[in-house]
């Protein structure tokens, strides 16, 4: 009378575990899920997922509110003037520190070394292997945007291309009205404003059924 019940128990955890495998790489959980692969791809599709859906808020809010002060410069300053005042700040930064620990070491007669040593002694150099991968993956996406434009400008589909044409009589009154650094700021206040709002929904939810 037990061996039955134990094979009818085994075949209902191994019939509810077969059951639960499909819903790990679909995301039946929070918005941005990943699955945990274990692969470099998946590891940054993860880190994107968790900046864009506000995993980590103060992550998040460091990159979009750097990101948001970069577009305002660049749409008060020109792009020479943004790049040189950031580095000017970088090394502001950077040697007033350097002063800073060489009058403590001299003070104190110490022999601490350089302060940044353990950043000067990181291994940054690019492997030909990696560096290949990466050329091949951006040669996927340049081949494919190359076949889009040849098909759309040499009109392979008449109705693509109708679309991209009315698409562009479109823009020409919205570049009329603004231009690519207010686009893009805006476009970066929204996708803030939806991705925190997206990101709080299946607790609102949950609220609402308890």
């Amino acid at each position: 009378m037990a061996e039955p019940s134990a094979a009818t128990q085994s075949h209902s955890i191994s019939s509810s575990s077969f059951g639960a495998e499909p819903s790990a790489p679909g995301g039946g959980g929070s918005p941005g899920a990943c699955p945990a692969l274990g692969t470099k791809s998946c590891s940054s599709s993860c880190a994107v997922h968790d900046l864009i859906f506000w995993r980590d808020v103060k992550k998040t809010g460091f990159v979009f509110g750097t990101t948001l002060i970069m577009l305002l410069s660049l749409a008060a300053f020109s792009v020479i003037s943004v790049v040189s005042y950031l580095i000017l700040a970088l090394l502001s930064v950077t040697i007033s520190f350097r002063i800073y620990k060489s009058v403590i070491q001299a003070v104190q007669k110490s022999e601490e070394g350089h302060p940044f040593k353990a950043y000067l002694d990181v291994d940054i150099t690019l492997s030909s292997e990696a560096f290949h991968n990466y050329m091949n993956a951006a040669m996927v996406h340049i081949n494919r945007a190359l076949k889009l434009i040849i098909r759309l400008f040499l009109v392979e589909d008449l109705v693509d291309s109708l679309k991209l044409a009315v698409f562009m009589w479109l823009m020409t009154y919205v570049g009329a009205v603004f231009n690519g650094i207010t686009l893009l700021i805006l476009v970066s206040r929204l996708s803030m404003r939806s991705t925190r709002i997206q990101a709080k929904l299946p607790g609102i939810a949950k609220k609402k059924a308890e």
